[in-house]
């Protein structure tokens, strides 16, 4: 089958054998969704070897229980031991023997097929096209946020990042009532926020340490500091987004203003699944073009240009 390889931060597409794993389901790729984490594996933020991809919505094929084949399904990304400590007491997402579906010891799914355990998928509704579902997986991060804090309506919430996941951050925080605010910097995420009746900010207009909660979505320095100066005494940073190399901080004033800063990453797929069977939420906006399997290399190239959001793959 064809897919997109990765080895020595170079992509390029060839031809594999087909995964074939007996206690996995076997899924034909219908869509999948470039993210800022494709982007910086080839970059190098963390050692990986193989097919690309972890958005995705697909087809089952085959499976050890055949009600499955046929079913359109999305998939969680981490295929867990079910034994060790962090799977035992509740964390599994923090497994110690994870495999992470293209990004750690794991194929992805730019690819013609991929496989994932049963457990870890979920029926995509009827009425969710492809184009919808494929960006179950982070508007299900998106959504994270608050299965870890409670944003009541009257807080102040600062978005900085208006990205691929920052756009999806923004319409699940609007759906709270909170007083939110995010910063955009191009002009075609602040008029797709606009158009959603989300307020924006800039930069010079935050007040500092005035902001109940500060959300982080852009994984630069520049942004860490801005949500830095823009938390006030004893409230919240989510941290959206990882950060390459390291960073300086100075943590006297976090501890001394006592914040809460929590680091935020997988969240819920069924919720987010709901959300877009609703129409309370609307990824499509975001899909700036979409290639073939075999036009991946053109795709990727347009993905990496500044402000562009999100690109899909056709296998």
């Amino acid at each position: 089958m064809q897919a997109l390889w990765l080895e020595n931060n170079q992509i390029s597409l060839r031809d594999i054998s087909r995964p074939q794993r007996d206690d996995e389901a076997l899924i034909k790729i219908r869509k999948a969704g470039i993210c800022s984490t494709d982007l910086e594996l080839i970059k190098g933020y963390y050692p990986y070897t193989g097919v690309l991809g972890h958005e995705f919505v697909g087809e089952v094929v085959d499976a050890p229980d055949k009600t499955w084949v046929g079913a359109r399904v999305v998939g969680d990304i981490n295929a867990v031991c079910g034994k060790c400590e962090a799977c035992l007491n509740g964390r599994p997402t923090h497994c110690e023997n994870r495999t992470v579906l293209g990004i750690a010891n794991r194929d992805g799914v730019f690819a013609e097929y991929t496989t994932l355990p049963l457990e870890n998928l979920h029926r995509v509704p009827d009425s969710v096209p492809d184009e919808m579902a494929v960006f179950t997986e982070p508007l299900a991060a998106a959504l994270e946020i608050q299965q870890q804090i409670q944003i009541k309506p009257a807080d102040r919430v600062l978005l900085v990042g208006a990205g691929r996941l920052g756009q999806l951050i923004a319409q699940t925080l609007a759906l709270t009532g909170c007083d939110l605010h995010v910063v955009a910097r191009h002009p075609y995420q602040q008029n797709l926020l606009s158009a959603r009746g989300i307020r924006l900010i800039a930069e010079a207009d935050i007040q500092p340490r005035k902001w109940d909660v500060v959300v982080e979505a852009t994984g630069s320095p520049d942004g860490f500091n801005l949500a830095r100066k823009a938390v006030r005494p004893r409230g919240v940073m989510v941290l959206k987004s990882t950060y390459k190399g390291e960073m300086n901080v100075n943590f006297s004033p976090l501890v001394v203003d006592e914040i809460t800063i929590i680091g935020s990453r997988c969240g819920p797929f069924e919720p987010a699944l709901r959300l877009m069977e609703k129409r309370e939420v609307d990824p499509t906006v975001l899909i700036a073009a979409q290639y073939k399997l075999s036009e991946t290399l053109k795709g990727f190239e347009y993905a990496a240009q500044p402000g562009v959001l999100k690109v899909l793959i056709e296998a």
